[in-house]
């Protein structure tokens, strides 16, 4: 892999230029995720993720106007994805909810939109929403998230825009790596949620092993070998200085040992999956069966 920074990218197969590290912020209020906004393009990041379902585009929306108000950065700069909540599938309600999204994020187009979860019985509608809003230029590019390979293999057989991108959870103990084939073969990117996969993860005695040799934390050692892996990496945090930590693996490489060995952490298990879900839930329950929402959530009258 060539040498890479915080600004390299990686092309789509649509030729949209996506970063390969960016800023999450699900579970983040509206207040905290504009500081963080802020904070992390001030900071050189210029990918941010966020959905419907996390409650905080408006938050999103703040931090991002505040950045471009200030001159610190461009909108054509800034790569911002949102999802489509399990509660608004279907090709007229996709559309329709799409306009409430971009009003909370106070933007004219969104470079990715992606398909939250894969309702049953509802996704390939909402794909075909999704290949209108590309086409008539609303979105710069299209994906899905947490779809497994039958699911996409679904999908395709009726899409007539093909996915440009999955976004699955990825880490040292969930490694997709049926996916991630999957996706190489047809030329989708394969972006990761959870990149660092909590405490399991991080403290890890082979990864802890591997950051001594390198000199940097646990953390950092996992967030390099996911964009080694060729995964764009999303890692969440509210700290600015933790920002800072993150995305400072730019300076070493893992070698081909340290590769295998993380890559031998795999356990193949999802710390959230469809089970969690109830998936034809209303805007009432936002489509989840567990989540409960903070009162600092926006409201959703769109």
């Amino acid at each position: 892999m060539a040498q890479l920074d915080l600004t390299s990218t990686i092309q789509l197969n649509n030729g949209v230029a996506m970063p390969r590290f960016g800023l999450g912020v699900w579970q983040t209020d509206n207040t905290t995720a504009a500081a963080s906004v802020t904070a992390a393009i001030r900071h050189g990041y210029r990918m941010i993720d966020t959905a419907k379902q996390y409650g905080n585009e408006a938050g999103v929306g703040r931090g991002l106007a505040a950045a471009f108000a200030d001159g610190s950065v461009r909108r054509q700069d800034v790569f911002v994805t949102s999802k489509v909540m399990n509660g608004d599938h279907g090709y007229e309600r996709t559309l329709a909810k799409f306009e409430g999204t971009m009003r909370r994020l106070q933007l004219d187009y969104l470079d990715l939109y992606l398909i939250h979860w894969p309702v049953d019985g509802l996704y390939v509608a909402t794909w075909r929403a999704l290949e209108k809003l590309y086409r008539d230029g609303r979105v710069r590019a299209i994906g899905v998230s947490n779809f497994d390979v039958q699911r996409l293999q679904v999908l395709m057989r009726s899409a007539t825009v093909q996915p440009a991108v999955n976004q699955v959870e990825f880490n040292p103990v969930m490694q997709e790596h049926e996916m991630r084939d999957f996706a190489a073969a047809h030329n989708i990117v394969v972006e990761g949620w959870s990149p660092l996969g909590g405490g399991q993860a991080l403290s890890n005695p082979v990864v802890g092993l591997i950051a001594q040799k390198h000199h940097k934390s646990a953390a950092q050692i996992i967030l390099r070998y996911d964009v080694q892996s060729g995964v764009v990496t999303i890692p969440k945090t509210v700290h600015e200085q933790r920002m800072v930590e993150n995305a400072d693996i730019f300076d070493f490489a893992l070698d081909e040992q340290d590769m295998q060995a993380i890559a031998g952490l795999d356990q193949n298990r999802h710390s959230l999956w469809y089970d969690a879900f109830g998936w034809y839930g209303t805007d009432t329950d936002y489509g989840m069966a567990t989540q409960k929402w903070p009162d600092s959530a926006p409201d959703y009258d769109d």
